[in-house]
């Protein structure tokens, strides 16, 4: 803290940045439920590569599907936030992950689960496509 009582930069940012991790955790585990409910099942959490991260691994039927969850507070803030950038991440991540969690499936897909405060999530089915 300051001599005058109030927080730090670096310390509202750490704060900050905590909150916000948890409430990514949490939407990670609405998410999980939400597509659970829909007939998935959950297959991982938080998936490592060397590449990036996928959020949620789930599986329906034959379909391998990799989830990237973004917690926004606005539903377009929440599409926005499905850039670019991300998409190679995800696909990059996806890529490593597939031949560990096949398993049996002869498909796979990349998925988003928007979460909103007091609101159902959005569950977006193969958000990208080959080539688009």
């Amino acid at each position: 803290m300051s001599p005058a009582g109030r927080k730090t930069s670096a310390t509202g940012t750490r704060e900050r940045r905590i909150r916000n991790d948890r409430w990514g955790r949490r939407a990670e585990s609405i998410a999980a439920i939400f597509l659970q409910f829909k007939g998935y099942r959950l297959i991982a959490r938080r998936a490592r590569t060397a590449v990036g991260e996928i959020d949620l691994v789930m599986r329906k039927n034959d379909t391998l599907v990799f989830v990237e969850v973004k917690a926004r507070a606005t539903l377009d803030s929440g599409i926005f936030a499905l850039h670019p950038a991300a998409r190679r991440r995800i696909e990059a991540a996806s890529r490593v992950l597939a031949p560990r969690y096949a398993g049996r499936c002869t498909t796979t897909r990349i998925d988003a689960v928007l979460v909103r405060p007091w609101a159902w999530p959005v569950h977006l089915i193969a958000v990208w496509r080959e080539g688009m």
